[in-house]
This record gives C-alpha cells, sequence and structure tokens, in this order.
C-alpha cells in the first residue's frame, strides 16, 4: 500500500551496474576502496547517472516536536530545553549546525509540535503544542496525523523544489527517544527492556520509569500495529508522522536521504510501510548507542556508514557521514581509469616463467 503517496521506484540498477563496471577500470585494485565503491555505485543509481555528480545542495530539516510522555520523568532534561535548542539551532550555535558548515549542508529547523511558540520561520507547518502522553493517550487526533503527514509531504516537496540533491533527516524533542522506541520495539516484536536506552543520559531510576511507560504504550500500540497511520497517531506523534511522510515522499520523488539516529530510523520503519520500496532510497549514517538503533536498522537491511558511538540526534551522525559519501562520489568521478592513465592492469602483466628445474 502507497497511503495516499506516490508509487516508489527503486534506483536505476541499469546505472548501479555501468557504475560497477567503471569501479573495476578504476587505477586501483578491485575492491581496494572497500565500501566507498559500494556507495558510489548507489548515488549513480539513485541519480540515473554515470559517473555521478557532487552532491550540490545537501539539505538537512531538523524536525522539533515535544512529548507529553516527557513530563513523566523519562528524560535527563525538561521539555523547555526543545524550544530553547530551536532558537539555538536558529541562531547557529548548535551541532547540526557546525557539521552541516563542514560537510557543505544547509540547516532548516520545522517546528511540528514544540510545545511553545516559536519563531514563524520555523512555525509554518506547526500542527499543534505537544504530542500527547502516549503511555495513556493518543499522541493525535485523526485530523492532527492527517496534518502531520501533509506537512511532511510539503517540506520534501519545498526542499526538492528548491534543488536538494541530497536530504538529510534530523529531530529535536525532549522525550523523543519513548516513542521511537515504542515504534521500534512494537515493530520488530521486541521487549521493551531489551530496546531501551538512556536517551539523554537517564539515571537507573528514570530507565525503570522509561521502561514502564514503552511498556504501557506499547500495550496500546499492538492493536494497530498492521496501520502505519494509526500507529503513528496512537503511539508516535507529530513530529514522527511528519518524518514519515518526508522520507516516503522523498523516496517517491526519486531523492536519496542519509538518516540519522534511532529517532529518525523508528520514523523510517514507518516510512517503510507507508511506501514500500522507500529504503531503497536511504543510507544509514551511523549506528546511535540506542538499543532499538540497532534493531530498527537490521530491520531495514541498512549498514551504517560510521559507528562512533553518537546519540545526539539534531542530523548529526548522518552529517559526519556525509563527507564519506561525497568521498565515495569523488572517487567515481574523478578517479582516472587504467586507459586514461596509461598503467598497466593486471591482466597486462606478462604470466610468471616457470623456474628450469634442469639447472
Amino acid at each position: 500500500m502507497t497511503h495516499g503517496f506516490g508509487p516508489v521506484a527503486p534506483p536505476d540498477a541499469q546505472f548501479r551496474a555501468t557504475a560497477e563496471q567503471r569501479q573495476a577500470q578504476l587505477t586501483k585494485p578491485g575492491g581496494a576502496l572497500g565500501r566507498l565503491e559500494e556507495l558510489g555505485n548507489w548515488v549513480a543509481a539513485c541519480q540515473g547517472l554515470c559517473p555521478p555528480k557532487q552532491f550540490e545542495r545537501a539539505a538537512v530539516v531538523v524536525f522539533a516536536g515535544d512529548h507529553g510522555v516527557a513530563r513523566h520523568g523519562v528524560s535527563a532534561y525538561p521539555s523547555e530545553v526543545t524550544a530553547q535548542m530551536v532558537a539555538n539551532f536558529l541562531d547557529g550555535g548548535a551541532a547540526v549546525n557546525a557539521l552541516a558548515a563542514v560537510a557543505g549542508a544547509t540547516v532548516r529547523v520545522a517546528d511540528i509540535s514544540v510545545d511553545a511558540d516559536t519563531d514563524p520561520r520555523v512555525s509554518e507547518h506547526k500542527v499543534r503544542r505537544s504530542s500527547g502522553a502516549i503511555d495513556r493517550a493518543d499522541a493525535l487526533t485523526g485530523e492532527e496525523v492527517q496534518a502531520a503527514l501533509a506537512a511532511g509531504r510539503a517540506i520534501a516537496d519545498e526542499e526538492i523544489d528548491a534543488g536538494a540533491d541530497l536530504l538529510i533527516v534530523g529531530d529535536m524533542g525532549i522525550g523523543n527517544t519513548t516513542p521511537a522506541t515504542v515504534l521500534v520495539a512494537t515493530l520488530t516484536d521486541t521487549e521493551p527492556v531489551a530496546a531501551v536506552g538512556r536517551g539523554t543520559g537517564i539515571d537507573d531510576a528514570g530507565w525503570a520509569r522509561k521502561v514502564a511507560a514503552i511498556r504501557d504504550a506499547m500495550r496500546r500500540a499492538r492493536p494497530v500495529v498492521k496501520d502505519p497511520v494509526e500507529l503513528l497517531r496512537v503511539a508516535a506523534g507529530a513530529d514522527f508522522a511528519a518524518m514519515a511522510a518526508f522520507l516516503a515522499q522523498a523516496a517517491t520523488r526519486r531523492t536519496p536521504v542519509i538518516l540519522d539516529g534511532v529517532v529518525v530510523t523508528a520514523a523510517a520503519m514507518v516510512a517503510e510501510d507507508l511506501a514500500a520500496g522507500a529504503s531503497a532510497w536511504w543510507l544509514a549514517g551511523h549506528r546511535s548507542t540506542e538499543p532499538a538503533h540497532t534493531l530498527a536498522l537490521k530491520h531495514l537491511r541498512l549498514e551504517p556508514v560510521i559507528d562512533l558511538t553518537m546519540r545526539l540526534g539534531e542530523g548529526s551522525g548522518a552529517l559526519a557521514a556525509l563527507p564519506i559519501l561525497r568521498s565515495a562520489v569523488a572517487v567515481l568521478a574523478d578517479m582516472s581509469t587504467f586507459a586514461e592513465a596509461g598503467v598497466s592492469t593486471a591482466d597486462a602483466r606478462p604470466a610468471p616463467t616457470a623456474p628450469d628445474l634442469r639447472k
């Protein structure tokens, strides 16, 4: 089912094959650049072009939203931090800003459900103030989940129509690893204690409260697990619905995406159910220290580019991986072939002469 999203065509297999053939002709032993070669081939398939072009407008969108469950002791920080960090993003003072500057990406913030008034520059697509406490109430109404899905789709269209050739999804929301873990554990049929991490750095008592909240939310989520829209409405939130729709629409528009950590990847699991085949357009930027993130990556059959024990969110892990993806494009596009460089290939070497055993 596509749930209102257009059909998702896979990246172009012909151009992937052409890229593989070019890799074999470049001035290096076959496979010597390891996964860089695989990543370059993926970009060529996504662009339908070989050699591929270097990304000209990589765009990060940070989806911000609060969650009622955060008021129940599942985070080390108060909910007020979400709005404060949105202001920090706009001022250019956050990790996502610093990493984007190095990686050559723009940063956009979208307030989907922050529990405060925010700058009009980021609140155009706002659905509500904070999603519901999912351990005891639905996250959204039916109208709100549809509004959040529409927001995510619209934001993807806006970025792609403005020229984005690579998208990165980030998140900001105190307590958002709780609904993320609910989604992952529910969709993978995993017990809460095996999926719950420390989030922003909670202590043992906070971890126990988080496990209990996730257990209760999963009990409410299981009856709707087969319906991705209802799952988002009951057990996730407006920011998750917007991220899922953004990811589904990006795939429909044939635009590659680098996923970030557990929050974004949880939304991606639902996006794959919204638009089957969308995951072929996604690259896992990194592996978070959150146990649920490894479960989500395995579910989506995605192998992360880096593993630096990061757990910040904001798109930080995806941005740390972007220079590696750029390197993969540069290798495939800018290296000379053996013929161009006048370098002999392994096949061109004379066969070794057998020793004369009569001497």
